[in-house]
């Protein structure tokens, strides 16, 4: 039975303030849990439900197991409907990343994306399409808030992320800078040669202007319709498919 101070501690972690205090984030449902099992993140508690014990995975010894009814779970949970498993895990530092460390491939860069939801589906959407490093700016949501873990679906385990100076970060860069604008050279007849940035911007601001002077590439994707703009999620999927397309 989990105590108040318990429930207190891990509904805590639902703030960013807090997750950022004591180092930890949470992660829900028991495929995603298992991604983390797997990878280099280290585990802290699992919580599960007597419903779910048999389900329960292989674990390493040094993971904490609660046992809890549902109505205990419901409580820590950030979902409506619980999925039976709750994982606190570790957040890893954040590792300094250079230009130079990006050569001869192609990263996602993030400027100001808020939504939690956008983020968690780029990351998947990295995860697919092998991009193994996103780049965020220091203002764009955090990857470890409870809908961007859950929007990722496990791959947040396999897919870098780091927060930098983003402006510091793209002037220090010798490899080609594409940015993901409105106006630009269409993305289908871009030759994307071997390496680069890819920028995207602010669901609603796009790329912020300061980063735009530093873009050597403007790329856009042409319409076709009547609509104003693309959601910043859908125009990752679509730059990641269309560089892998022409690479391979």
């Amino acid at each position: 039975m989990l105590s108040k101070s318990q429930i207190s501690f891990v509904k805590s972690l639902h703030q960013k303030k807090y997750r950022r205090e004591n180092g930890l984030f949470l992660v829900e449902g028991i495929k995603s849990i298992k991604e983390f099992i797997q990878s280099s993140y280290q585990i802290h508690t699992i919580f599960y439900t007597t419903e779910q014990r048999e389900v329960l995975p292989q674990l390493p010894a040094n993971i904490n197991l609660f046992e809890v009814n549902n109505a205990e779970l419901a409580k820590i949970s950030t979902l409506q409907t619980p999925q039976g498993f709750m994982a606190l895990v570790y957040i890893p530092k954040n590792k300094s990343v250079s230009t130079e460390s990006l050569a001869n491939q192609f990263t996602l860069v993030l400027d100001g994306v808020q939504d939690p939801g956008n983020m968690g589906t780029i990351i998947r959407t990295a995860d697919w399409f092998g991009f193994k490093q996103i780049i965020c700016s220091e203002d764009t949501v955090e990857a470890y808030n409870p809908k961007t873990v859950q929007a990722t679906m496990g791959s947040l385990a396999r897919v870098n992320i780091s927060y930098v100076n983003l402006l510091d970060f793209i002037s220090e860069s010798k490899i080609p800078v594409f940015g993901a604008l409105l106006e630009g050279k269409s993305i289908y007849k871009i030759d994307w040669k071997k390496e680069g940035l890819i920028i995207l911007g602010n669901e609603g601001k796009g790329i912020t202007q300061e980063v735009i002077s530093k873009v050597n590439q403007p790329v856009t994707i042409p319409n076709f319709g009547e609509a104003e703009s693309l959601n910043v999620a859908v125009s990752a999927a679509i730059f990641c498919s269309e560089i892998r397309r022409t690479k391979n």
